[in-house]
């Protein structure tokens, strides 16, 4: 057994979102989300029919919550702040309820020894806003900004650490061209104006943010599904090339180093897929933006091989014209979600950022494993989730790998700290340090809970790879 002792004043901590976990309760003013009418109008997408209004209920219980936070040792806690909630409608006033609960809740947290790391979008933008054409629209990107200048103003003495947008491909790729999310567009072209816009809508925040002069850091939240090809066949190092430049590289260089990839628009523009609206305004505030601290995201790899067939050209342009999904014999599977556990890539993932952006600290702002009919584990009226213990100790131990080898990583965050909604299948996964009955609302915490104290107290684990 090897004790893996991580650096001093590692973030050690969780992370959620509002839509979420928050839930809502007559009177407090907030107005609807995309996801608010989706799991209403379309309930029927959603798992068991659960809409936003049924999370766990973080809004009426932030106190004890906050107390079960500090319970498990966490010292640091990303959440982020709904939109509607605060401004609630088109005539953009400030809902005052929702101020004083936010300001609530981050001092409380901070009085808890848990630092608010804050996001200001979690994919859930104002449903009046999408009435508007919300991010195809750029008057989305102006209504974003302000939002954000409101969030500064009202709560910039409570958060040290504030993040623009989390997984802004998101929005576009599962709601303009994979029919996942809200509103269900099939249309590369239309979503790739939609991330286009959200990148200068995170643009315009940072600047909004310089112009505040708070003495505190900003940066961004990256989705980050690392790419392998089948084999070293050159065909498949192609494929492995094409799904790395569109799903990782359109959003990680131009973020990160302040352009798009020049391959990529060259075959947008063969594809007359290139946005609609851009402007060499945008471009300029682009590449003068400057992040100070980058979240990643990781749950699982991309495989990937040449394609099979050739795809039909008269269709609708998709990345997937470039390159086929692999499943490698043998893989391991969460069988609960259909997604491979591969915790190697943690390793991966921090030796690219080393060699690609070695000037920017970043640390793990999500992993984790989510496992449907989790009360089958149930002993003694606890969850006995040693399978998450063991998924927390295998993706550390390669994360420790790295930051041996000098990698700049600052912490880690799992996801989450209570059993949360998400965003199609509802409580079908559970993912939390806390389970949460949903017949009673009892919060109660699993066996992983108590273990990631422990690492906490620690600030390591002993651990043997054999």
């Amino acid at each position: 057994m090897t004790m893996m002792k991580f650096p001093k004043d590692f973030w050690w901590g969780a992370a959620t979102s509002v839509t979420q976990s928050e839930g809502t309760v007559p009177g407090d003013g907030k107005g609807d989300n995309i996801w608010d009418y989706s799991s209403r109008v379309f309930n029927n997408r959603f798992y068991d029919g659960v809409t936003t209004q049924d999370t766990s209920r973080f809004y009426a219980e932030y106190q004890d919550d906050i107390q079960r936070m500090q319970g498990i040792g966490l010292n640091s806690l990303r959440t982020s702040i709904s939109w509607s909630r605060l401004i609630p409608d088109a005539s953009g006033h400030v809902n005052a309820t929702a101020v004083q609960f936010y300001r609530d809740v981050f001092a409380r947290m901070r009085d808890a020894g848990v630092k608010p790391f804050v996001n200001l979008f979690h994919f859930d933008l104002p449903m009046y806003l999408q009435e508007q054409g919300g991010w195809e629209n750029k008057d989305t990107i102006a209504a974003y900004r302000r939002y954000a200048e409101v969030c500064f103003e009202q709560f910039g003495d409570l958060v040290d650490t504030w993040f623009t947008f989390n997984e802004p491909m998101i929005p576009a790729e599962a709601g303009y061209l994979h029919d996942r999310h809200y509103p269900f567009v099939v249309d590369f072209r239309r979503a790739a104006q939609v991330l286009h816009n959200i990148v200068v809508a995170h643009c315009e925040a940072i600047s909004a943010f310089r112009q505040t002069h708070l003495p505190t850091n900003i940066g961004i939240i990256m989705d980050v599904i690392p790419v392998y090809p089948r084999s070293q066949n050159p065909a498949d190092l192609k494929a492995a090339h094409m799904a790395d430049l569109f799903y990782t590289r359109s959003l990680n260089e131009v973020i990160l180093k302040g352009s798009y990839p020049e391959e990529l628009v060259s075959i947008l523009k063969q594809y007359d897929q290139l946005p609609a609206e851009i402007t060499a305004g945008e471009l300029d505030l682009i590449r003068n933006t400057k992040i100070d601290l980058l979240g990643i995201n990781y749950y699982r790899p991309r495989r990937v091989k040449t394609r099979d067939s050739e795809p039909n050209r008269h269709g609708i342009f998709s990345p997937e014209w470039f390159f086929d999904a692999y499943e490698m014999p043998g893989r391991r599977m969460n069988t609960s979600r259909g997604i491979e556990i591969y915790p190697e890539a943690i390793y991966d993932i921090a030796k690219k950022i080393d060699n690609e952006y070695p000037d920017i600290p970043w640390f793990v702002s999500e992993n984790g494993i989510g496992i449907q009919n989790e009360e089958q584990f149930i002993q003694d009226g606890m969850v006995q989730d040693d399978y998450r213990i063991d998924f927390l100790k295998e993706h550390l131990y390669y994360l420790h790998k790295a930051i041996q080898e000098g990698s700049h990583c600052l912490g880690y965050h799992m996801w989450t700290f209570v059993d949360c909604w998400s965003w199609m299948n509802a409580y079908k996964n559970r993912y939390g340090f806390y389970r949460l009955d949903l017949d009673t609302g009892e919060k109660s915490v699993k066996k992983s809970g108590i273990w990631f104290h422990q690492l906490i107290e620690d600030n390591g684990f002993e651990y043997s790879k054999e």
